[in-house]
């Protein structure tokens, strides 16, 4: 090469023909010649260097990391459900407490009243509150506990004929009988026998006065300020509560687990006497488990009542209602029946997630794109109208597969929450090579980190009709 070099400077500096070149001439031709020969050699140098550059920035555009493609989240809302409307009688006085599941329906619960709230006539719900003040003065140890034996006397035995004369409920008592206080509280709250109810408060306390001075003591205790009590029965109209009372006096009954396992039994075999039934026709109906019927003509049916309801919360709401000025049997259990059921009612089956639907979008810097959706279906209980939020966390950065799980959407009501994935639907092919040898700004870049912030405003999603659960 560098007697190529030398002859082509030859030629280039050639003196004409026929002329004879000058020593001074000679040596500037070839200090000429080695510049240009210096000159091939850089040009040369520097196109092999390119050469090679070349090659290695194409190797490395073709193999550099892809730039991590733009991703932005909507949060899916949905529409809380219609508010709890409890239905309660207009014209009749009624009262209905509700507790349970305090992330849900708030830890003072829910709470309704219907009428004012002034002392009326409680009939045989009377029998409760003897029980309750008897068991008070001789506790049974659990719900099974047969107690001490109560032996009826002749005085016992006339008040059979004393209660039938005025229209009471009573049942046999034969004179020298004997039976468990555990069955004789049974006999006064299942079939409401009058006789039993009275013989049981003057054996508990020795007589009727004496009993009635252990009650006002009892309701004194519990500032149960707006109940009058004076006998043991209710056939007295004096006899009276509020409703307010009312439902405090059951919380008290629903307490005491031999009065709430004896109230909650549709019938009982006592001996002596034969199989009983309870006068409360609603139990196991509309989670009713209790407590005690009253009536002492139209006008004055009443029902005081336990209810549970277990609506797949984790943990069971219970209610204590009482229904009061019913003209029949018939009118206050379709009265209670209504409320227990606006109870339910207020809890909502929500449609939170359809599948498919779109929640993000993915872009990449070569012009490619895709979406994130929802992966399936997904429904959330919902109390009345909580409201239900909803977040997107991602979890993976998109590769471009369609169907990539890149993360999770969540909704979240009072203490119920459900999540769905969150895929993305379209596949994106990679960029060409052209494109790669082209960005190198672009390339070789570490992906930023996977953020649950949704960078969109949210968009709602379609819900479906609520559905309300129906109580056991």
């Amino acid at each position: 090469m560098e007697d190529g070099l030398d002859d082509l400077a030859d030629v280039m500096s050639s003196a004409p023909a026929g002329e004879q070149p000058s020593e001074a001439d000679a040596e500037r031709a070839r200090l000429h010649r080695r510049r240009v020969r210096r000159g091939w050699l850089i040009t040369v140098g520097i196109l092999v260097a390119i050469l090679a550059a070349g090659g290695g920035y194409t190797a490395w555009a073709l193999s550099a990391a892809l730039p991590a493609p733009d991703v932005a989240t909507r949060v899916p809302t949905v529409a809380a459900g219609a508010p709890v409307a409890l239905q309660l009688p207009a014209d009749r006085a009624a009262a209905i407490a509700v507790v349970g599941a305090a992330n849900d329906i708030g830890t003072d619960g829910l709470h309704g009243i219907s009428g004012d709230d002034a002392p009326r006539p409680i009939a045989s719900i009377s029998k409760l509150i003897t029980a309750l003040v008897v068991l008070d003065a001789h506790p049974l140890q659990n719900a099974d506990d047969p107690g001490p034996t109560l032996t009826f006397s002749k005085a016992d035995h006339a008040l059979y004929d004393q209660y039938y004369v005025l229209g009471a409920a009573i049942a046999e008592m034969p004179t020298g009988s004997s039976m468990s206080l555990h069955d004789a509280l049974t006999m006064m709250l299942l079939p409401s026998a009058s006789n039993y109810a009275d013989a049981v408060a003057s054996w508990a306390f020795g007589s009727r006065s004496a009993y009635l001075s252990a009650a006002h003591a009892w309701l004194a205790e519990h500032q149960l300020n707006g109940t009058t009590i004076v006998e043991p029965t209710g056939v007295d109209a004096r006899n009276a509560s509020t409703p307010s009372d009312l439902l405090a006096i059951a919380k008290l009954a629903a307490a005491n687990p031999a009065i709430a396992h004896i109230a909650s039994m549709a019938t009982a075999t006592v001996p002596g006497i034969g199989e009983v039934d309870n006068t409360n026709d609603l139990l196991g109906q509309n989670g009713i488990n209790g407590l005690k019927t009253g009536n002492n003509g139209p006008g004055t049916f009443a029902l005081l009542y336990t209810a549970t309801f277990n609506l797949g919360f984790g943990q069971p709401l219970t209610a204590v209602g009482v229904s009061l000025d019913g003209e029949s049997r018939e009118q206050v259990d379709a009265d209670v029946t209504r409320v227990l059921q606006s109870v339910s009612a207020g809890f909502h089956l929500i449609t939170v997630a359809a599948a498919g639907t779109p929640v993000g979008t993915v872009e990449t810097a070569w012009g490619g794109s895709a979406q994130l959706v929802l992966s399936s279906a997904q429904s959330l209980a919902v109390w009345s109208d909580t409201p239900i939020t909803a977040t997107i966390a991602l979890t993976a950065t998109p590769t471009g597969e369609d169907g990539q799980q890149v993360g999770v959407a969540t909704w979240t009501a009072g203490s119920r929450t459900t999540s769905v994935p969150v895929v993305v639907r379209g596949a994106i092919a990679a960029p060409d090579d052209w494109w790669r040898l082209t960005h190198p700004g672009l390339l070789g870049k570490a992906a930023p980190a996977t953020t649950p912030t949704p960078t969109l405003p949210p968009s709602a999603t379609p819900a479906a009709s609520p559905a309300s659960p129906t109580a056991p």
